[in-house]
């Protein structure tokens, strides 16, 4: 059985973060790790108070995953301060690691901060070449790259700058920002490739970046090339929108396990 570690604070009401990510690996029929980095606590309508886990706790947390189970791919969302971006790329980095997806988590849904934006350095430097594929949506990838996107050119010029960055590939979210289609550009430092999905008008899309980026790693782990990953994950991603339970009154969370 492939294994997936995920790297991330947690969601007191399930819908995002390790809850969701753990949920989409078993969706695809895949074991679930998780190394917590911080507390949430949040709900659909709002982000109430965070309490970071110490960087001894997440390396020990990483010790003991990859001293007995080692996954067959990572994924890295929340990382709310510096000590824990450094702790967790000196731990990867030491060790033989593949199938790296990283989510740059900055707010929740409801617009709440999940990461001090003055570290935006810091995650450039420290976090972002460890990516196989950085999947930040508009939002993410202008602060990353301090300009705006406003048409599909602009998710290429943008990608493209952040690939720069040292990523191996990246792969910008337009979410329901362009057209009628839900459009993503992956680069992969010679070519673009997009993928399309219908949009669905709905509210309900608590925890829709960690679930998707949680989805292209556990497809990866499944030994799929990194364009097929995506495609699996925008299906999946689809359907788990499309069929979400309509749970809270805010922004309610997917339904992960519509499948079965």
């Amino acid at each position: 059985m492939k294994k997936v570690l995920t790297i991330a604070g947690s969601d007191c009401i399930g819908g995002a973060g390790i809850q969701a990510d753990i949920k989409t690996f078993s969706a695809f029929g895949t074991y679930g790790m998780s190394v917590v980095t911080a507390v949430v606590a949040e709900n659909t309508c709002r982000v109430i108070d965070i309490q970071d886990v110490s960087p001894i706790i997440i390396e020990k947390q990483l010790q003991a995953v990859f001293e007995d189970v080692v996954p067959d791919a990572i994924k890295i969302g929340m990382l709310a301060n510096i000590e824990a971006m450094k702790v967790v790329a000196n731990f990867l980095k030491k060790q033989k690691v593949k199938n790296i997806v990283i989510d740059p988590v900055m707010y929740a849904k409801n617009g709440d901060a999940l990461m001090d934006i003055n570290n935006m350095s810091s995650l450039i430097e420290i976090i972002v070449p460890l990516a196989d594929v950085l999947t930040p949506n508009i939002a993410e990838a202008q602060h990353l790259t301090d300009m705006k996107i406003l048409s599909k050119d602009d998710m290429k010029i943008a990608a493209k700058k952040i690939y720069e960055m040292g990523c191996k590939s990246v792969l910008i979210k337009s979410g329901n920002n362009f057209d009628d289609e839900s459009i993503d550009i992956l680069y992969d430092g010679k070519d673009f490739h997009l993928f399309e999905t219908p949009k669905v008008d709905t509210k309900n899309t608590h925890g829709t970046g960690c679930t998707f980026s949680s989805a292209i790693a556990a497809s990866l782990a499944l030994d799929n090339s990194l364009e097929n990953s995506i495609r699996n994950a925008k299906d999946y991603i689809f359907g788990a929108i499309k069929n979400s339970p309509n749970i809270g009154h805010g922004n309610g969370p997917l339904n992960h396990f519509y499948k079965f």
